[in-house]
């Protein structure tokens, strides 16, 4: 199973990734009722850090931002349900196939791969904030450096008058 592949599939709502009930039914190459079913009959495996129900306005807005749902998801009249990493974990025991194992170890690879990355992205952010703000401080000494030759050059040039060219000439008759 490919890891972008499931990447593509993990959604943020509510602040939390989560993969949805249609891709994951797809996923384990089964119909989406089926795993809904699944699902229902072994609801207290389930606990809402699991797994909840989109809300409409939710649903919405998956709808909006994501290009790639399939197009009879789209229109369905009930909202999907949103399994967490540990949701999926615990669809391995209720959805007991040799292709929902193999696909579980995927998408459990998968969740780490994207802790990995945020993490990298995290140390990345820390050290360009870090050079930023050095950056900002050897720009503000420049800058003040600057400013203090301007003065001193408008200084000097206060101090000498310039001296008229030519001759000079009395205009006295």
């Amino acid at each position: 199973m490919d890891i972008q592949v499931i990447q593509h599939k993990i959604y943020e709502i509510r602040g939390i990734r989560v993969l949805l009930d249609f891709d994951l039914a797809a996923l384990y190459q089964v119909e989406n009722r089926v795993l809904k079913q699944s699902v229902r009959r072994h609801i207290r495996r389930f606990p809402e850090d699991f797994m909840f129900q989109l809300t409409k306005s939710e649903w919405k807005q998956v709808i909006t931002d994501c290009d790639n749902l399939p197009k009879n998801v789209r229109f369905s009249p009930a909202t999907p349900y949103a399994f967490t990493e540990q949701g999926v974990a615990m669809l391995s025991s209720v959805m007991n196939s040799d292709k929902a194992i193999e696909v579980n170890i995927a998408i459990m690879r998968t969740f780490v791969a994207l802790r990995r990355h945020l993490s990298d992205y995290k140390d990345l952010k820390k050290k360009i904030s870090t050079l930023e703000d050095e950056m900002n401080v050897n720009l503000e000494d420049i800058n003040q450096a600057l400013n203090y030759l301007l003065e001193k050059d408008n200084e000097e040039q206060k101090a000498k008058k310039r001296k008229r060219m030519g001759f000079k000439t009395s205009k006295k008759k």
